[in-house]
């Protein structure tokens, strides 16, 4: 019997996993997906539960009312907003969009796994950069481009290393890119970066007719549940993805929740000022432990363990997961020694930090 077989390369696919680990406890402390520690804007939740008696109705096509608050919010021409089902949405769109059989699509070592599982799926080839020391290598990725690259995806922080490129390297790249390659900025965890030398994107774009900045409003507004997420480009790209995006792919509640969650700006300074505080402390904490911490400008924490069997990362994970900690493993990103922890409650973060005390002793 012959069976209905998919395009070619679909069985070779690795498909992304979100390995959250197990547990048998009761009580649960979720640190595996870096997602905002102090859960979504009270505001942002009474919208959400405000549309409920509408919804046999289609949500607004092309999420105008959103993509006004979001551009009202950063000073951006409204037009050019696209939003999405998540970032993973608008990565797809960009993909089929501009690549597809025999074109390339360059990534990072390190970078967002959908990358390439997007490329991949859609027929065309990803190619990867290396990383150099946890950090993006500009030269690397800039060897890697060839008559067939049509996408440069760079994730800026990137996760799960939580480097970052300056803007002048962001720039330096774009400059040397032939115009017919579209740059893909991932900004996911722009607004945890306090650097003076960073930027999300936003004069890229305005200066360039070949630059994405995508944003979410999975980390910072702690609404990964909604799937929701936005991209800025030059009005000859928005026209681009517009004709291939599907006309409702925004539902009504996170349009909603995500109008309310823009304007409640003091919320945004808590998760921030949250967040600022925990990273030094919990890196202070990793290190009086004995445990190599990679320097980080987001909200999650790549961390090193020994090679000793007893302690090392495998070791480690189980003994959290018995404890109801779940963080998350390393090895589909080839870091076998290594655990990413999010940025959880300060009562979380005191909570992680005793017991993997107590795993080390």
């Amino acid at each position: 019997m012959s069976l209905p077989q998919p395009r070619p390369g679909v069985l070779t696919l690795k498909p992304y996993v979100a390995t959250h680990g197990k547990t048998t406890q009761q009580r649960v402390i979720k640190l595996s997906a870096n997602e905002g520690a102090l859960g979504p804007s009270p505001k942002a939740v009474e919208a959400y539960k405000s549309v409920a008696a509408d919804l046999h109705r289609y949500p607004e096509g092309g999420s105008g009312t959103l993509a006004h608050a979001i551009a009202k919010k950063h000073g951006l021409d409204e037009a050019r907003v696209i939003c999405g089902n998540g970032s993973d949405e608008l990565i797809e769109v960009i993909v089929k969009a501009f690549a597809g059989v025999g074109d390339e699509v360059i990534y990072t070592q390190y970078g967002f796994r959908m990358f390439p599982i997007t490329t991949q799926s859609l027929g065309a080839t990803p190619v990867m950069a290396p990383e150099k020391d946890f950090h993006v290598d500009i030269e690397a990725i800039l060897e890697k481009v060839t008559e067939r690259t049509k996408i440069v995806f760079l994730a800026n922080p990137n996760n799960p290393t939580g480097s970052y490129n300056t803007v002048e390297e962001v720039k330096s790249l774009h400059a040397r890119l032939p115009e017919n390659v579209v740059l893909v900025l991932d900004a996911a965890y722009a607004e945890f970066v306090s650097k003076n030398d960073y930027s999300a994107g936003i004069e890229m774009v305005e200066n360039a007719q070949n630059v994405i900045m995508m944003r979410t409003f999975s980390k910072l507004y702690a609404m990964a549940g909604l799937r929701l997420g936005w991209c800025y480009g030059s009005a000859y790209l928005i026209d681009i993805l517009n004709r291939v995006r599907g006309p409702f792919n925004v539902n009504l509640a996170a349009q909603a929740a995500g109008i309310a969650a823009l304007e409640d700006t003091a919320f945004q300074e808590k998760a921030r000022a949250h967040n600022e505080k925990m990273v030094p402390w919990t890196q202070d904490a990793f290190a009086k432990l004995g445990l190599e911490c990679v320097p980080t400008v987001a909200n999650f924490f790549l961390v090193r363990f020994p090679s000793d069997p007893a302690k090392n990362a495998d070791a480690a994970l189980a003994f959290m997961n018995s404890r109801g900690i779940l963080v998350r493993e390393m090895r589909s990103y080839s870091l076998p020694d290594y655990l990413r922890f999010s940025v959880g409650t300060e009562e979380e973060m005191k909570i992680v930090v005793d017991t993997l005390a107590e795993f080390l002793t």
